[in-house]
């Protein structure tokens, strides 16, 4: 018989009981962890990966244009296009400031209007990875371009300015597929056809973020991390 629920339709934070934890492996960006998790009458053990959390940037121009980079993505092995986005892995740096910073480093931009666009969470079945897009606007190119040219896949990033709308057609047609560009394309459209009335402040306050981090669902910046 299919359950109907009768209450609000927003998520909720109640977690059930941890009763055990092991980590099974600690990376240089995220661990993955085997949790005893209470349901019911019985214990199960989940595993998961325990992550920073990252932010991602919705460029956009005067021209209704976002900005996009190619880069190499290992684990599915593909050049995805991608807006500018960043690990929230540096000790007490705000999502607000690691947005600006990564906007500067990756694209050599910095924005004069910011707010929230979307938050969502990435693969919440296997990862603890909390994730806030901005929506940038008000762009100015930085004097001296990008303040960090990275290594590895990070060494070359080449941009492309692309139309919201093409950008909407090609989320649709299944041309771009990285999850930061695809919610925060259709998030941007779905903004600006309600007349950017609901997005919220750059620091609106992130429940999920400080729930998840309640947790101990949140790998710590290294500084933090201490000895053991």
């Amino acid at each position: 018989m299919d359950e109907i629920w009768h209450g609000p339709v927003e998520d909720d934070f109640d977690a059930h009981e941890v009763v055990g934890r092991r980590t099974q492996f600690a990376g240089a960006v995220w661990d993955v962890r085997s949790d005893d998790v209470l349901i019911g009458d019985h214990s199960v053990t989940r595993d998961l990966v325990v992550h920073p959390g990252a932010v991602g940037i919705i460029a956009l121009d005067e021209h209704d244009r976002l900005l996009l980079i190619r880069q190499y993505r290992h684990p599915v092995g593909s050049y995805l296009f991608e807006p500018p986005a960043g690990l929230l892995d540096t000790h007490k740096e705000s999502a607000l400031a690691c947005a600006r910073r990564e906007l500067v480093e990756e694209a050599g931009l910095q924005a004069h209007v910011w707010h929230v666009l979307i938050d969502f969470l990435n693969s919440p079945g296997g990862t603890s990875e909390t994730f806030r897009c901005f929506l940038a606007r008000g762009l100015e190119r930085v004097p001296e371009g990008r303040s960090h040219t990275g290594e590895a896949e990070e060494a070359h990033l080449p941009q492309a300015w692309v139309g919201l709308d093409e950008a909407v057609g090609l989320v649709l047609a299944g041309k771009i597929q990285n999850p930061t560009a695809t919610n925060g394309i259709l998030a941007a459209a779905a903004a600006r056809a309600r007349g950017w009335a609901d997005l919220r402040p750059a620091d609106a306050p992130w429940p999920v973020r400080d729930w998840v981090e309640s947790l101990g669902n949140v790998r710590t910046p290294p500084v933090e991390r201490g000895n053991g």
